[in-house]
């Protein structure tokens, strides 16, 4: 670590780092299912010794320098979280948790697909959960997508019609809550998962044994398997970025080691560079109000509407300084009902993907498709 260090990187990420210490003796995992594999994540994660360990590597190297560090943690909790990431106390800067991208996997036995409609209702409880608990405590990695995930677009929201809007809303999302958001390449032109026709273009090793698996092992029709591939496969984000409408995306004059999206010829850098209303323009201006606007970085997050099918809405509070996020999860268009105690503020719009009124009257509103609006709240 010291040698990377003193060559002027700024810092690590650590895969798997929950994983480093075992359980003594190295016992076998018990069998608890009749399936050909068992998991052994009982015996590696969050072992006995992690912390032990983490604090030596503090002691050692990090305490020494002044970098960023990120640890990927599978199935952590938000106590283990703080404990790790608290400023005082813990190790790491920040964690990758995987919580909520978990809501859409069907883990049963008796799942044909491993693949189960996602609900607004348990976004809100996992995402809430994580900044509340570490409210004070450790801080938040906040991201939608990475080199194991579909595309957020996808996943999340609408790839077709709404496609620019609804990245739009899922950047919002992101960088509107209290932690640090990282974005995956693609994400901020919005790029959108893959539907290649034969499992042959697929090259994920995980993706391919799982296709096998489920065909040959499990009997599930090849047409479905391929449609689960579609939805959840980690090629999905491994296409190659896309930054022009050239043969290969202009990711390579020659032959890439996966075939680029062919809708690549509309969803492209070059294409949202000269598109004043483009995802990645869009971007550009959440990151500059993060840096303007230490409430969107620091603020306390505070739910609201918690029960609502189709809209996540929050508020953020710093000192004197009060957000209202109001994002549409859906391709309807529910109305918003202010709650009564935020009636007496004065709301001036900070940020939308929709035109909006300067001195909106927010009362009562009809949200547009996938809309998205942030309001700053001032008496």
């Amino acid at each position: 670590m010291r040698w990377w260090l003193d060559k002027g990187i700024d810092g690590f990420r650590m895969d798997v780092i929950n994983m480093i210490s075992k359980r003594p003796g190295l016992p076998d995992a018990p069998v608890i299912t009749t399936e050909r594999y068992q998991f052994g994540g009982s015996q590696f994660i969050q072992g006995p010794r992690l912390l032990e360990f983490l604090q030596e590597m503090k002691q050692e190297v990090l305490s020494q320098y002044n970098i960023l560090t990120v640890g990927e943690t599978p199935l952590t909790t938000p106590e283990q979280a703080a404990e790790i990431t608290n400023d005082e106390t813990g190790v790491l800067s920040m964690l990758f948790q995987f919580e909520h991208m978990d809501l859409d996997a069907d883990l049963s036995p008796a799942s044909a697909s491993g693949v189960r409609p996602w609900r607004l209702s348990d976004l809100k409880r996992v995402m809430t959960r994580w900044q509340k608990e570490l409210e004070g405590r450790g801080w938040n990695s906040l991201y939608l997508s990475n080199h194991d995930q579909p595309r957020p677009v996808s996943r999340f929201a609408d790839d077709g019609r709404y496609r620019v809007e609804s990245a739009k809303m899922l950047a919002t999302f992101l960088h509107l809550q209290q932690g640090t958001p990282y974005i995956y390449q693609g994400e901020e032109i919005g790029m959108t998962n893959v539907a290649f026709e034969s499992i042959e273009d697929y090259r994920d090793i995980a993706t391919r044994y799982l296709y096998g698996e489920a065909v040959e092992a499990h009997g599930v029709d090849p047409q479905l398997a391929l449609t689960v591939v579609h939805a959840r496969s980690r090629d999905n984000a491994r296409t190659p970025m896309q930054w022009d409408d050239s043969p290969e995306a202009g990711f390579t004059t020659g032959k890439p080691w996966i075939k680029v999206n062919p809708n690549h010829a509309s969803i492209n850098v070059k294409q949202a560079l000269a598109d004043p209303n483009s995802v990645l323009h869009y971007y550009r201006q959440l990151i500059r109000l993060r840096r303007e606007n230490p409430i969107m970085v620091y603020g306390t997050y505070d739910l609201i509407l918690d029960d609502h099918p189709q809209i996540y809405a929050f508020t953020r509070t710093l000192d004197d300084d009060r957000l209202l996020v109001i994002l549409n999860f859906s391709g309807d268009t529910p109305d918003f009902v202010l709650p009564e105690y935020l009636h007496s503020y004065d709301k001036q719009p900070l940020i939308g993907n929709y035109e909006v009124a300067p001195a909106a009257e927010i009362g009562r509103l009809a949200l547009r498709p996938y809309e998205a609006r942030v309001y700053r709240l001032t008496r």
